[in-house]
């Protein structure tokens, strides 16, 4: 039970640090001068770019404990 809530609270820390990412890369191509369709792209970009990485870590790190 206690591993079941580590797995979700660690979830939730990467998504809410995904969304935080994206919103920053959102507000940076609105201040670039980028129109809203284009700073939704970036956003999503970001976001998904974002959890990739961190998919790519948790693999490696897996990797790695297990020897």
């Amino acid at each position: 039970m206690n591993r079941t809530a580590v797995v979700l609270l660690a979830t939730a820390v990467v998504v809410l640090f995904a969304l935080l990412v994206a919103a920053g890369a959102g507000m940076l191509a609105r201040l670039d001068g980028a129109g809203y369709p284009a700073a939704v792209v970036l956003a999503g970009a970001a976001f998904a770019g974002t959890l990739t990485l961190a998919a790519v870590l948790t693999a490696c790190l897996v990797a790695l404990l297990r020897g």
